[in-house]
């Protein structure tokens, strides 16, 4: 275990043997309006917080020793916008091409890290509205680095050449038909699938869920899914069908057939489910089931292509990482520590339950034989023992 500085709940990225993360340095005013710093990731509460400034940082740690190889500054913001106490300003995950880091901080800024000198080669501002703080994390494809932006203001995609920062395209969503700006808002990450041959990226926003060409952002179809709004799960994708939840007040998972163009709302939606479906997690599907656990602890299996159910089981406590499969198991880790490691399939099989000490909204990573856990604190790297 390995004490991290500031605050965030972005997952750990491995690249090359290192392990990378994002983290934010917060201060505060106090009653005096003297400026004082945050303690990592403070209790949760539902209410909003103001900072006088904040400092990003990109930190690498040793996969073998957990030691802190380079804290590196990004930038420093001051006065940036109150985020909600469940958030950080460092809760998207970086994403990597093996010699850059790409760190993407919702309005706050995206920047690319060349990861041997740690020079910071190009950042990028790109400001909307959020409210409530960033969330989404970027994806790259080929030469582009690509992710949403889709705050109260303005809602669109965007591509940037990943070595300059440079605009590639920019695509603007459909129209939303929302009076409340605060429904016009999403936080989701894209997804590239490849399906027939060609390659799509998926984009989830408020009320709709699009399909671009990854390499000129041309949409090639969108689906309605309503009045959902402030969408965070990334979409999965197997065998045709990507399956998508549409966020808050009520949320929804939708499988929709990838092979479509225009609107494909009445043709190409092949089932949904309204029942125990999360708001912030991301589904998993894997064989002929998709798996997810809602927000308060209840998880779900499904037959992927018809969305009947399978099982159903109360986990307990409440969720906000993503489950991950690895070696063979399912795990799902709740926002209080415990993970619950099932084994896939058509019944509900549980393997085992452990905690750790303090809170976690992150998702979890692997490298190698490890799975890393990012806690309210720390970063844990859980291994067999040798025999």
């Amino acid at each position: 275990q390995t004490e991290i500085p500031g605050n965030g709940w972005s997952s750990p990225v491995v690249v090359n043997g290192g392990i990378w993360l994002t983290s934010a340095l917060q201060s505060a005013l106090d009653e005096k309006g003297r400026e004082k710093k945050l303690a990592a990731n403070p209790v949760l509460t539902p209410d909003f917080q103001t900072h006088a400034s904040v400092t990003l940082l990109a930190i690498e740690v040793d996969a073998q020793s957990g030691k802190i190889l380079r804290q590196i500054e990004l930038f420093t913001a001051n006065d940036p916008k109150p985020i909600h106490a469940q958030n950080t300003y460092a809760s998207p995950t970086p994403v990597s091409d093996g010699e850059h880091l790409f760190c993407h901080f919702g309005s706050l800024g995206t920047v690319c890290l060349e990861m041997k000198s740690g020079k910071v080669l190009w950042k990028k501002l790109l400001a909307i509205d959020e409210i409530t703080g960033p969330g989404g994390s970027p994806v790259l494809w080929k030469d582009k680095l690509v992710f949403a932006c889709d705050g109260t203001d303005q809602q669109f995609v965007i591509a940037l050449e990943k070595l300059t920062g440079k605009e590639l395209w920019r695509t603007n969503r459909p129209t939303l038909e929302a009076d409340d700006s605060k429904l016009r808002r999403a936080f989701s990450t894209p997804l590239v699938i490849k399906h027939a041959g060609h390659e799509q990226l998926i984009v989830p926003g408020a009320q709709w869920v699009c399909s671009y060409e990854p390499a000129t952002g041309k949409e090639i179809w969108r689906a309605n899914f309503g009045m959902g709004h402030a969408v965070v799960p990334r979409p999965v994708f197997k065998d045709g069908l990507v399956y998508i939840c549409t966020g808050f007040m009520k949320p929804e998972l939708w499988a929709i057939k990838v092979d479509g163009s225009g609107d494909v709302t009445d043709s190409h939606a092949v089932w949904t489910c309204d029942k125990q479906v999360p708001e912030i997690s991301s589904p998993l599907v894997s064989g002929g089931e998709i798996y997810f656990v809602s927000s308060k602890g209840v998880a779900t299996c499904l037959d992927a292509k018809t969305g009947a159910e399978v099982w159903q089981q109360r986990l307990g406590g409440n969720f906000a990482a993503s489950p991950l499969l690895a070696d063979g198991k399912l795990y799902f880790t709740s926002q209080e520590g415990t993970t619950t490691v099932l084994k896939p399939g058509r019944k509900y099989e549980e393997i085992s339950r452990n905690q750790l000490f303090g809170q976690t909204l992150a998702s979890l990573a692997i490298s190698g034989d490890a799975i890393l856990i990012r806690t309210q604190s720390q970063l844990s790297c859980i291994r067999n023992s040798a025999p």
